[in-house]
Parts: structure tokens; sequence; C-alpha cells
């Protein structure tokens, strides 16, 4: 058996590209780690960024009207697959990469430097909108071509560890967000966080564009030219894959964003210090970093489908007593002990997910088919996430509010893993060798 499957290495191998420069993996995951900053950022700051553009004397409303205005980018998401997910299959996964991430900048850069409300009226939500607009374009494009990307230019044998570097890397932008978060809260007063703060977070992020710009013209291009009608897929060759990864990406990113709102969960919901809720997301983004790329590692040695369902169930086990536990200490300990336990579970399953489906969509229609199954999951159910779990918590009163909702995630999710077919080339490779060996 360990013969065979070492042959079904060696035939996979021979054929495998060596590997990417690491400059080239840093370019590829910047697009994913400004992302995340942005989003961790603007989660942390979403009181602050609605009592500047949209104040109000009625408590709670300026917190929901700007988790609404986060929402609002998620809409353009699907667009922006469909335009430029596409357009990674029929130019190219670069050109793609760098039209997305010229847009992900102009919007990155423009929401801090619109003046408040006081000062311009209702022109500032607008603008605020605006730019959450075209920012949500910008993003439903950059997945797919980047993931794509970087699974096809990955060994076969190690695409779980590559594609987790994609992952990974919204992990330590997490964490980094944390971090800032952090600082700012710990050295600035109330009245200057909501004036300037705020900005000064969301600008961070910026510095790096340029930087991520140069670097993904170094890129060498991915996507192969067809050679008949038959390389050209239609619908019907990946439509299950597509139902499935609609599901397993909504699952989790439905965990993933409530996750990245513990902050002002424990700040909002739980009445927690600002300097305490920051630090939830550090801990998320340190955990991500950590489990990510070994999750990737071990469903390239031993399959996707064992590195999804075991954390997973795990998950599912655990939700509710991290809730409670965090609900009844209300503590530094006990926020960042279910944030902790959480994270790990979910992240360790999350880059075997990723490239789940993404060996299971063909080359020719990878960038935009992933692109829109991404955007959909992250516009319906990422999108909505925060502003769901707000409003419910505010309805109903009960912090636990969260679990639920995250816990139906969980269940959505490992359904959709088992229909999933297994696609780690370890696996099918040593599924050949047995077929061949027994003929």
């Amino acid at each position: 058996m360990r013969d065979r499957q070492s042959c079904a290495e060696n035939r996979i191998s021979s054929t495998a590209p060596t590997g990417l420069p690491a400059r080239h993996v840093f370019a590829v995951a910047l697009g994913n780690a400004l992302e995340f900053y942005d989003f961790v950022t603007y989660a942390f700051f979403a009181a602050q960024i609605g009592r500047a553009f949209f104040p109000s004397d009625t408590p709670g409303t300026s917190l929901l009207a700007s988790l609404a205005t986060f929402g609002v980018g998620f809409l353009t998401r699907p667009l922006g697959a469909f335009v430029l997910g596409r357009l990674g299959d029929r130019l190219g996964r670069k050109p793609a990469m760098l039209i997305s991430f010229t847009l992900i900048g102009v919007g990155v850069t423009g929401l801090p430097l619109i003046p408040p409300y006081a000062s311009i009226g209702i022109l500032a939500p607008i603008l605020a909108i605006g730019f959450r607009l075209l920012q949500g374009f910008a993003l439903g494009g950059e997945v797919g071509p980047s993931t794509a990307f970087l699974m096809e230019a990955a060994p076969p044998l190690r695409r779980g560890l590559y594609i987790s570097l994609q992952a990974t890397s919204a992990d330590v932008a997490v964490m980094v967000a944390g971090l800032v978060g952090v600082g700012l809260a710990s050295n600035l007063d109330a009245a200057a966080l909501d004036s300037w703060g705020w900005r000064v977070a969301l600008l961070a992020g910026a510095v790096i564009i340029p930087v991520g710009l140069v670097l993904r013209r170094t890129l060498v291009e991915t996507l192969q030219p067809a050679h008949g009608p038959a390389d050209v897929p239609t619908i019907g060759n990946y439509g299950r894959v597509a139902a499935a990864g609609l599901a397993l990406l909504a699952s989790g990113t439905t965990t993933n964003y409530l996750l990245n709102y513990m902050t002002t969960y424990a700040s909002s919901t739980l009445a927690m210090s600002s300097r305490i809720a920051f630090g939830a997301t550090a801990v998320v983004g340190l955990c991500g970093v950590v489990c990510d790329p070994l999750g990737g590692w071990l469903s390239d040695k031993i399959g996707r489908k064992p590195v999804m369902i075991m954390p997973w169930l795990c998950l599912a086990v655990a939700v509710f007593p991290c809730f409670t536990l965090l609900e009844r200490e209300r503590s530094s300990v006990a926020l960042y002990v279910a944030c902790g336990v959480l994270a790990c579970a979910s992240t360790l399953a999350g880059s075997a997910a990723l490239i789940a489906v993404n060996e299971s969509l063909p080359h020719r229609a990878r960038s935009g088919a992933f692109a829109i199954i991404y955007a959909l999951s992250i516009s319906i159910f990422g999108g909505s996430a925060q502003f769901i779990v707000a409003w419910l918590t505010r309805l109903t009163g009960n912090p636990l509010a969260p679990a639920w909702y995250m816990i139906g995630g969980v269940m959505v999710g490992l359904i959709a893993q088992h229909a999933l077919p297994e696609s780690a080339p370890i696996k099918v490779g040593s599924d050949v060798a047995r077929r061949q060996a027994v003929s």
C-alpha cells in the first residue's frame, strides 16, 4: 500500500510546478490581507464610524447604520465577481488581479478621508456608501483570480499549503489590526478615537497598496490557453460543486465574520472595555496564523474532507459552552479563551474548504466560478451577519444570540462538507494506483 502511494506521489510530482518565489506568494496574498485588515478595522471602529457619518440621539441607531453601510459593500461583490472573475478566465489571472487591487486601494483610502457629517452633511454618508460599493465590487473580483493563481502555480502535493497562505495572510492582517486597535484604544481617549483615531487605523492599511501593485506586475500568468470547445466547460460540469461550495463557504463566512465581530460584541453587548475587547481579534488572528497553514498542510497529507469535518464537529460542540462562559464571566480571560477555541476549530478547516472547492472546478472556469461562489456566500451571509446578530441581540435582549446564529451556520457547513468530493491529489492518486493494481 505504501509503495503504491509513493508511486502515485511520484507520478503527480513528475509534472508538477516547482513552486513560487516568496515575493509572488506575498503579492497574491496582499489583496486578501488588505481586505481583512480593512474589514476588521471597520468592525473595531463601527461605533466611531457610525457617530461620524450617522449621528443619532437614539441609542444603538448609529451603530446599526454603520454596520448597514459596511454590509452594503457586499451588494456589489457578485457583480465584481462576475466581471473581474470572468476576466481572469478570459484574459488571465494577472490582469484581473491588477485591476481588482487598484480598485481596492481607491476604496480603502477614500473612506477614512471623508469629512464627518457635521462638516458636509448628507454628503458624508453618501460618499461612505459609494466607497463601500466600489470596494465591494473590487473585492468580489479579487478572490477568484488570486486563489486560482495560487492553486495553479503550486505543486499538486502542496496545494493545500499554498492556498492556506492566502488565508494566513488574512489572519496576519486580523492580528495586526487587533494590535493597532489595542494600541490606539490604550493611548487615545474616546474623543480622539471618535475624531481621528479610527481614520489613522484604516489609512494604515493603505500604505501597502503601492507595494502590492509593483509586486503583482512581476507575476507569471498561470491561465492556460484553450485548445478547443471541450476546454470550455458548461454549468452542468460543476453545478453540484458550485451548490455545495456555496453552502460550505456561506457556513465558513458566517463563522469567521462572527469571530471578527467579537470585539464589537464584547464592547457593545457585554460592556467590556475597548482595550480588552480589541485584544479579542488579535487572539483570533494569532490562532489563524498558526492553524491555517497547519490545516492546509494536513489536507495535503491526509485529504481535504477529514481536515474539514473533524474541526467543524469540534466547533459545533464548543459554540454554546464558549458563549455561555463569556456571557457569565465577562472577563478578558473568558473572552480570549472563547475566541481562541472557536478560532482554532474554524481556521483549521478553512484552507481545506477553499482548496477542495477550487480543485473540483474546471481550469477554464475556475476564476469566475469560484469568484461568484465566494461573492454570493460573502454577500448573503457575510455582509448581513454582523447586522443580523446586532439586531437579534437588541431585539431579544439575549447575549447568546450570536451563538444560535453561529451554530446554524456550522450545521449547514457539515452537510456541505459531506457533499463535496475528495479532491486531494494524495488521495486521488492513491485511489488510481489501487485501481490499477487490482486491474
